[in-house]
């Protein structure tokens, strides 16, 4: 049992940028292993934009690595948050979203994220069915939690409001409202992107705020460089691999990226363990495996996720 406990937070941390509060996952993956207790572990989407590329899926490929050591993945789709716009890293208001674009988009999500998921371990929620219900007291409530001095400190709304680009007060809402995402959920463990960090840490400020009896550890996953090795997969750069793309043109991608590259691919993206991933490395070094034939089953691996077994 040792020694799975062992792996199964080597896997964890695997390719992660930074955990807040490691020993409470250590917690988590232990006493599932005793007991077969479930654990919660949230990850939230705003049903902004449902053409996923593989640099969107190593936050899903985490998620199902905790599915695998005993969590049971909260996949949240922000309906209600979508409809005022996540302004992380954005340098203007976000424009709303009809109901109707956030229920089609949300739809879509499901249709792809299930390629990498386990349905069965896995809980769609959308937060309007307890936003919804916070009414004007619970938000006032909610806001006495943060000041303005500290919402300040968010690198995006201090360049905002440094260069006189208009914040709207809703916008300050949002990390409030998503930190309250986990407090409703009664989270474990919240994960996210790099550019996330104040967002997240918001759960357990909160958590604590509310008295729920603990405070979610954060997992931050680092961002995914694009075909070029250096920017980040962006879809604006045309450096990305579609998670609709076809067969041919996926598997076609993945071989053209660098040598160096492809590891950094097959930490992030593939399911092969550690060691396994560690072996070929060391085959590749020592000319036992050629380059290209690793290249050719990373491409195999990822175009079988998305498109069936010998797509």
């Amino acid at each position: 049992m040792e020694n799975n406990i062992k792996e199964a937070l080597a896997e964890i941390k695997r390719g992660s940028f930074e955990i807040i509060d490691f020993e409470a996952i250590e917690k988590l993956i232990k006493r599932f292993y005793e007991t077969g207790e479930n654990f919660y572990v949230k990850a939230g989407f705003d049903p902004t934009a449902p053409d996923l590329h593989l640099g969107h899926t190593v936050l899903i490929q985490k998620l199902a690595a905790f599915q695998k050591f005993g969590g049971i993945v909260q996949f949240l789709i922000g309906d209600f948050t979508a409809t005022i716009g996540d302004p992380t890293g954005k340098s203007e208001t976000r424009k709303v979203l009809s109901a109707q674009d956030v229920k089609d988009n949300a739809v879509s999500y499901k249709e792809q994220v299930f390629k990498i998921l386990d349905p069965e371990k896995t809980e769609v929620m959308f937060n309007s069915k307890w936003l919804n219900e916070l009414g004007t007291g619970g938000m006032i409530a909610l806001a006495s939690n943060l000041t303005v001095a500290r919402m300040l400190e968010r690198d995006d709304f201090a360049k905002r409001y440094a260069s006189n680009t208009p914040i709207a007060v809703s916008e300050f809402t949002y990390p409030l409202l998503q930190g309250y995402d986990s407090v409703a959920m009664n989270t474990d463990i919240e994960l996210g992107g790099t550019d996330q960090k104040f967002n997240l840490l918001m759960g357990r400020t909160l958590q604590k705020a509310y008295n729920c009896g603990k405070q979610q550890a954060v997992l931050m996953m680092p961002i995914l460089e694009g075909l070029d090795g250096v920017n980040k997969m962006s879809k604006s750069l045309k450096n990305y691999i579609g998670v609709t793309d076809e067969p041919n043109d996926m598997f076609g991608k993945v071989l053209s990226i660098s040598d160096d590259l492809m590891w950094r691919y097959y930490e992030l993206l593939s399911t092969k363990s550690l060691n396994d991933i560690e072996q070929l490395k060391t085959d590749v070094e020592a000319r036992t495996v050629h380059p290209k034939k690793a290249k050719d089953d990373l491409a195999i691996e990822i175009v079988d996720r998305f498109h069936g077994a010998g797509a």
